[in-house]
């Protein structure tokens, strides 16, 4: 069994017991969030789509952790003209396990 659900505006297939990184949310580590925008579910052959949303379904996951993701190195350039620029950036994301596929 698998959904596919809308996290902070990216969707993820998702299934029981799998771990994934998403957008930072709110929630402290350790807490159970729920997420409802369940577009897809697939229950070993039937498949239920929403039109946008399944109605009544949701995904309930456990914060695992707050982390960091790697460093992203944007270098900027003009030849001939003397300009270089680095500018790095770490996206924050935090680690959450689904634990269950409510339909």
């Amino acid at each position: 069994m698998y959904a596919i659900v809308d996290i902070a505006g990216q969707q993820f297939k998702v299934e029981k017991d799998q771990k994934i990184f998403v957008h930072r949310q709110e929630a402290e580590e350790g807490v159970s969030v729920s997420f409802d925008k369940v577009l897809l579910i697939d229950n070993d052959g039937d498949v239920v789509v929403g039109a946008p949303t399944v109605a009544g379904a949701n995904i309930s996951a456990k914060v695992l952790a707050h982390v960091r993701g790697d460093k992203v190195l944007i270098f900027k350039k003009n030849r001939r003209k003397g300009y270089q620029k680095l500018n790095g950036h770490r996206q924050n994301f935090t680690q959450i396990q689904v634990e269950a596929i409510n339909a």
